[in-house]
């Protein structure tokens, strides 16, 4: 019987290991980024054009190769950094496996320009699909010049899993922000089909994340240092109340390589424990510094996962210096253990009694006119409850409430027909500005106003979304917003859908659009809060959802753009929620599954007293 195993074609076996290294645009943008700094670069320039998928190409004024070393950086397992077993070990630089380039050469169409600083001349090679069509001397400036020309052209099939431009802009934009924020002493420019996205001057590190994301959070940023023999922790973290619901902005650097690690990030989220909202995110920028010894970073093909040898020590001191930051910035509650509370409020006076109404209460209030501040305020209380109990009669007088659709008891399951509801209802109140009540055959319905609203405008949006088409109301003096590169992308990607939500925008310059109007219903006033509320949601339903565009879209907005508990409604108001919510599709629910109305009949309230 013949042999069935046989060696593979080194072109084939470049392209199967350029399916580890090489997934998309950002997986080259990051390769050769690291090669650039490995190199000694001072400063790294990106070009980028059709999102990748035409040009990657990085030039850098690094040392550059000699001829020999230009040619064998594209040979499989050749690297610089490691001559023996021990170098695994003490690794300090970002390309170590000789894989990188081999594998984006197997896939791609690739020049390469480089020389060394003392060297007349420099060499250039060019490579399609792991054959060399070019080698030869030719004059260029001193440093690496790497173009990555129609990625995945002999690989159809991974071409077309590709996603949008503005997707895949998006992941090289997280790429280059990380490499960025890693070397902040590096000067790194950005262009995008010829438009600038970025220009980092070498700076210190508060400055290259205010370059990176915005100058909103010079007034976040909190610094965080800590040093032992074993580890040295340094970076910045964000104050509690500039926490986001989506989870993005966190990041750890191990001696300057990005990593994801769950269980450290556990660790700076423990140490915001009771500090942040549920289901908020911090900002964090934090390294690591640590000898290559206590870890293993060859562990994954991306090098973005690495191992501690002792990682519950680093657990504990990440989330030690994260609460000393919070802390020593007056960011976390401090106790003062000098002040005598007992001792120093009261001075020793008898203890007075005062009454309001038929309450009396016994206290050791320390001057006399604490007492008077009480009775005044408990006087103007009951002169609040008369005038809010007339209102309210006035508005009983005239209220009339036709509902004209099924009600689902949540509670008990029944159902509530409509020839069971009251054709004139007398009793519609608002209760702590936050439900909706009203009397019913049965008993009483209880709603809540933001939940009910935010079906009634997912609703609308979704099939103005289906329709491609929303009324818009125009402003007279436009609002400009400047967005980061990456919400920038995001809104370039769902342009004709924020468009049919009865948004009316333009391009204005790097990063920037110019609103000229906002959906028809939507008051007036909010504009920018609105336009970069949506985008924000939109991210978090996008990140933990994973629904489509459109639900995803419909759901965001309706979720920025719904009543909020604390709106006091009139009336008439309540009368055109309670009926916009009955004419919905699904008007027991809002988006997110809970429910809109709940029906309290009279024998479940009858038990509720027995």
């Amino acid at each position: 019987m013949a042999d069935i195993i046989k060696l593979l074609p080194e072109n084939l076996a470049n392209q199967i290991a350029a399916g580890e290294v090489v997934q998309r645009p950002a997986s080259v943008v990051k390769e050769l980024l690291e090669n650039s700094v490995d190199a000694g670069s001072n400063h790294i320039e990106l070009i980028i054009k059709d999102a990748g998928k035409a040009l990657i190409q990085i030039i850098d004024d690094g040392k550059g190769m000699s001829e020999t070393d230009a040619r064998m950086c594209f040979e499989r397992h050749a690297t610089s950094k490691i001559k023996t077993t021990d170098d695994l070990f003490s690794i300090r630089t970002f390309g170590f496996r000789g894989e990188a380039l081999a594998s984006i050469a197997a896939v791609a169409q690739v020049e390469l320009k480089t020389k060394r600083e003392n060297e007349e001349l420099g060499t250039i090679i060019k490579i399609e699909g792991s054959e060399v069509k070019l080698q030869e001397a030719t004059a260029c400036d001193k440093g690496t010049s790497i173009a990555v020309k129609n990625l995945f052209y002999n690989v159809p099939a991974r071409r077309n899993f590709l996603k949008s431009n503005p997707v895949e802009i998006r992941h090289i934009i997280d790429e280059f922000q990380r490499v960025a924020l890693a070397y902040p002493h590096i000067a790194f420019t950005f262009f995008q089909n010829d438009l600038e996205m970025y220009k980092l001057p070498s700076e210190k590190l508060s400055k290259r994340i205010i370059s990176l994301f915005g100058a909103s959070y010079k007034e976040q940023l909190t610094p965080c240092q800590e040093e032992t023999d074993f580890i040295k922790v340094q970076g910045y973290i964000g104050k509690p109340e500039h926490a986001k619901k989506t989870r993005g902005e966190q990041f750890f650097f191990v001696n300057n390589r990005f990593i994801k690690n769950n269980y450290l990030h556990h660790a700076v989220m423990n140490a915001y424990e009771d500090l942040l909202p549920d289901d908020s995110f911090p900002f964090y920028v934090i390294y690591i510094d640590i000898d290559p010894r206590h870890i293993d970073i060859n562990v994954h093909p991306t090098k973005t996962e690495i191992k501690f040898d002792d990682e519950k020590s680093i657990y504990a001191f990440i989330r030690s210096a994260v609460k000393k930051a919070l802390a020593t910035h007056n960011i976390t509650p401090s106790l003062d253990f000098d002040h005598n509370i007992n001792f120093n409020h009261f001075p020793d006076e008898s203890v007075k009694e005062v009454s309001f109404g038929q309450k009396t209460f016994s206290g050791n209030p320390a001057k006399e006119s604490n007492r008077q501040n009480w009775q005044e305020l408990y006087q103007h209380f009951d002169k609040q409850l008369h005038t809010d109990k007339n209102m309210e009669i006035q508005n009983q007088e005239k209220s009339s409430i036709i509902l004209g659709s099924a009600v689902n008891d949540i509670g008990s399951g029944t159902v509530v027909n409509k020839e069971l509801l009251y054709t004139e209802n007398q009793s519609t109140f608002q209760l702590h500005q936050r439900y909706i009540v009203t009397q019913i055959k049965s008993g009483m319905a209880v709603i809540d106003q933001q939940a009910a609203h935010e079906r009634i405008l997912y609703e609308k949006y979704y099939s103005m979304l289906h329709n491609k088409f929303g009324a818009s109301q125009q402003f007279l003096f436009p609002q400009s917003i400047e967005l980061n590169p990456s919400d920038f992308s995001l809104v370039m990607e769902l342009e004709e859908e924020i468009r049919s939500l009865g948004f009316v925008f333009n391009i204005f310059g790097k990063n920037t659009i110019v609103v000229n109007g906002i959906p028809a219903d939507v008051p007036s006033g909010s504009e920018k809060g609105l336009f970069e509320g949506l985008i924000e949601q939109f991210k978090i339903y996008q990140s933990d959802l994973k629904l489509e565009t459109r639900e995803t879209l419909a759901r965001s907005m309706a979720r920025k753009s719904a009543l909020k508990p604390g709106t006091k409604l009139t009336l008439l108001e309540m009368n055109t929620l309670i009926d916009q919510l009955f004419a919905c599709k699904s008007p027991m629910y809002a988006p997110n599954g809970n429910a809109t109305i709940v029906i309290m009949d009279l024998d479940r309230l009858s038990k509720l007293f027995k």
